[in-house]
């Protein structure tokens, strides 16, 4: 049975009138593995390595704001973006998205944020438009309303109507990712969650939806929290950045800033990089 979520618009007004950033983590840490193996006969009780994902990560992102967040793979970007959709439980610490904590009022937040993945996920012999009409329920969005939006997004996104209407599986990857991000966007979320939305993208497509995300911040008041290893990407769209490492935030500033130091922000990266390892 769907559970049926009320539109974020009929959320408590101290989201419209909000002075609290839109996204607050302070000491965030997740970690991942058990600290002894299945007691099987076959198997050792030796105890087993926890990875620590996200190592006591505190930023603040503003209502408005576009904030990257950099990392190379393993970097725990993708973990810290779970845990504040609330895919995943922090072990420590506490995550507040427009003063709302995401473990206790976790109902709430869902009306607010929306995520998009790498690894979306369809029903692959329906539709694009059939599979947002299916999200739209979710949210309470009546059909011709979401019928409507949809069809403007994707045409946003350079999706025409009779793509629109053709199954998923007859679609590329990179297409079935602008169709998860115009899912995305079908509820006008006033947090968006980008993990790495742009990845196998074709260079027209990656413009189209780069030109979608500044708008709906201009449009809409949105707020987006964007992963990705595309530095050109990262300087273009991103107010702020913060570049995670081994889960540790090791910089954090604009991308101004961090060009200060010298070279473009693929040579910052790679200095930042290097020099926590060194320092590991």
């Amino acid at each position: 049975m769907n559970v049926i979520v009320e539109p974020a618009e009929s959320l408590d007004q101290r989201v419209q009138s909000a002075t609290q950033p839109a996204l607050a983590l302070r000491g965030v840490s997740k970690s991942f593995g058990s600290h002894r193996r299945l007691s099987v006969p076959w198997r050792s009780k030796s105890p087993t390595k926890r990875i620590l994902a996200v190592d006591d990560v505190s930023l603040d992102v503003e209502r408005g704001e576009i904030f990257g967040i950099l990392g190379a793979n393993g970097s725990g970007k993708s973990t810290l973006i779970r845990v504040i959709s609330t895919l995943l439980l922090p072990d420590r610490g506490t995550v507040l998205v427009f003063g709302l904590d995401v473990v206790r009022d976790e109902l709430e937040v869902k009306q607010l944020i929306n995520r998009v993945s790498v690894d979306a996920a369809f029903f692959k012999k329906l539709s694009p438009m059939e599979n947002l009409l299916y999200a739209a329920r979710l949210y309470g969005l009546g059909a011709d309303e979401a019928r409507r939006r949809g069809l403007e997004i994707l045409e946003r996104l350079s999706i025409s109507r009779k793509v629109a209407l053709e199954p998923m599986e007859q679609m590329s990857r990179g297409m079935q990712q602008k169709v998860a991000i115009a899912r995305a966007l079908l509820t006008s979320p006033v947090l968006l969650l980008l993990d790495e939305p742009t990845t196998g993208l074709d260079p027209r497509s990656k413009k189209d939806v780069q030109r979608l995300v500044v708008s709906l911040r201009e449009e809409h008041d949105a707020t987006v929290v964007l992963t990705t290893h595309d530095m050109e990407e990262a300087d273009r769209l991103c107010g702020r950045l913060a570049v995670l490492d081994h889960g540790q935030v090791i910089a954090l500033d604009t991308p101004e800033q961090l060009k200060r130091t010298g070279g473009s922000m693929e040579d910052v990266f790679m200095r930042l990089t290097h020099e926590q390892e060194e320092a590991a």
